[in-house]
């Protein structure tokens, strides 16, 4: 005769014995008979614990080792017992041991595969990138073709006064940030960035009316370039996958951020102030700024710097120091290492996704590098050559 086991989720209690066989009784309170045949009792538990072991591989279609309890016979049973101080010389019943398989084991189980499993996916977080300083950011954004525009078509007097709203976004938007805490990794992205392109586009538009000169805008815009060129890298090689288009331009999922160094700080300070100065240069061959009410300002500063002669003078000495601080400012990502800090757990792969930053930074601003330095001996040649004609 067969015994029957009971499913996982029931626990069985001792009934009474009516000398041929004894009743088990769930807590359910229906009643279980249990035969005394110990080779059927340990057939029919073993058919049980195939039967849940195939079942649990069929959940999570994962192979798993069950540890199955021992089968003890009445006698074994008994001297356990002994040993742990019970008296069962009053009992008598020979019992099926029950294996204690149920749902914790298979939780406990599933949280073992998922600690083992060696994922080294970092957690994405959205951040709340609508707000004031990204907004007068945006703005910014937005204004810089204009400007650029206005300044093709000489048009000074309304390029200047939008290049000064531009400028003092730029202090407005990084107080309100610190000031209330809207410190985001996308604004820490996009406000150099906002800064780069409008620095990009006045030195391209000067440099084009010949307000600056070639290979100073060369070094500028090169360094820019190069800094473009490695940021699409870094946000490439640092995005998780998966490596999708929407992902990729999702600045709300951030995935390295770019801590400009003091060096590089003050050369945009520079840079800035060297962009002014060449617009206020303009300004003064502007009729509408100089018959403006501002314009009688404007010659008493020129005359105050001692005529053209001195502006020029002035913007020459500027100018130098621009390209020396631009310089050592984009060599200076080419070396240091925390510029870039790439988001992940994986340092290993961080440092070699670092490195390769640092050398497409490298390679593609020593190109224009050299570009600058062709057009300054060719420039230079080309004046002592005027120079010669003249006196000749």
């Amino acid at each position: 005769m067969a015994c029957r086991i009971p499913t996982l989720s029931s626990t069985l209690t001792r009934g009474s014995w009516d000398g041929s066989r004894a009743v088990l009784r769930l807590r359910s309170g229906q009643p279980f008979p249990l035969f005394s045949s110990r080779a059927s009792c340990t057939r029919a538990q073993n058919n049980d614990i195939k039967q849940r072991q195939a079942l649990l591989t069929a959940k999570g279609r994962t192979s798993y080792f069950l540890q199955q309890s021992s089968v003890f016979s009445t006698s074994v049973r008994r001297n356990a017992e002994r040993e742990d101080g019970k008296d069962i010389t009053s009992q008598g019943v020979p019992e099926c041991k029950q294996e204690n398989n149920n749902l914790s084991t298979t939780a406990k189980v599933a949280a073992t595969l998922k600690s083992s499993l060696k994922l080294d996916i970092p957690a994405q977080r959205h951040e709340q990138i609508y707000n004031i300083p990204n907004f007068l950011t945006f703005t910014r954004l937005v204004a810089t073709p204009v400007v650029g525009y206005l300044i093709l078509h000489n048009q000074h007097l309304a390029a200047f006064s939008l290049f000064t709203y531009a400028a003092f976004s730029d202090l407005l938007d990084g107080w309100i940030a610190r000031k209330w805490k809207l410190q985001t990794v996308v604004g820490s992205v996009v406000d150099p960035m906002a800064d780069k392109f409008l620095m990009t586009t006045l030195v391209t538009c000067l440099a084009v009316n010949g307000s600056m000169a070639a290979p100073l805008a060369v070094i500028i815009l090169g360094r820019d370039v190069s800094l473009a060129v490695s940021a699409l890298y870094y946000r490439y090689a640092s995005l998780p996958t998966p490596k999708t288009m929407a992902r990729y331009w999702d600045f709300s999922l951030p995935s390295a951020e770019v801590h400009p160094t003091q060096i590089s700080k003050f050369n945009t300070f520079l840079q800035l102030s060297l962009l002014g100065t060449l617009l206020c240069t303009n300004l003064l061959h502007d009729p509408a700024a100089t018959t403006s009410a501002a314009g009688g300002f404007l010659m008493s500063i020129q005359d105050i710097l001692g005529g053209e002669a001195g502006v020029k003078d002035l913007v020459t000495g500027l100018s130098a120091i621009v390209a020396s601080t631009t310089l050592y400012s984009g060599l200076e990502y080419t070396w240091k290492k925390d510029a870039v800090k790439i988001l992940g757990g994986n340092e290993e792969l961080k440092r070699k996704q670092g490195f390769r930053g640092r050398m497409i930074m490298a390679t593609s601003y020593g190109a224009f590098i050299a570009a600058a330095a062709a057009l300054w001996f060719r420039g230079s040649s080309k004046d002592e050559t005027e120079e010669q004609g003249k006196k000749a």
